[in-house]
């Protein structure tokens, strides 16, 4: 009954929006974004509750769009857990604003509003409302200067920062 709720909402509101205070960085570059990135800090939601060793693998496909593979292991269940979905611009390519489906023709918004735009070694990302926050990165550890770079920027953008899960890699 759950998952039904939570598609009904998605075809309702179409997700694809952003919060207020988030605004996705511009000068965004695709081909340097794909690969793999480890998800170093999240907000918790059901369906990455209990999961460590978070990556997501980004690959260009045919169609212009982007592949993505979520990956995680519960320790609980000793299983590893896998989602494949696709992404698309919901403006232009330069843009870090997209919208990412798992479920059919049901998307929700992934925007990435901080970027080392050097190296591409770290993304902060946001969902379509406050309630979805990650830290990424290219490694399974991240220097304690993104870190809190990434706590102070998501707090000042109103994120609840407290609640935060820093993820076992």
């Amino acid at each position: 009954m759950k998952h039904f709720f939570w598609w009904v909402i998605c075809l309702l509101c179409g997700c694809t929006g952003m919060p207020d205070s988030v605004n996705p960085v511009q000068g965004f570059d695709l081909n340097r974004y794909l690969g793999t990135w480890y998800e170093i800090a999240r907000l918790d939601h059901s369906f990455e509750k209990g999961l460590e060793k978070v990556t997501a693998t980004y690959r260009l496909r045919d169609d212009g769009g982007v592949s993505v593979l979520n990956k995680g292991y519960s320790p609980e269940k000793n299983v590893w857990n896998e989602a494949e979905g696709r992404a698309y611009f919901v403006q232009s390519a330069d843009i870090g604003y997209l919208k990412v489906s798992f479920f059919g023709p049901f998307f929700g918004s992934y925007i990435v509003f901080g970027l080392d735009h050097e190296q591409y070694q770290y993304a902060f990302v946001s969902g379509p409302d406050l309630s979805y926050l990650w830290l990424l990165s290219r490694t399974p550890h991240i220097s304690p200067e993104v870190k809190q770079a990434f706590v102070k920027k998501s707090q000042q953008l109103g994120f609840d920062t407290s609640k935060l899960i820093w993820v076992q890699q």
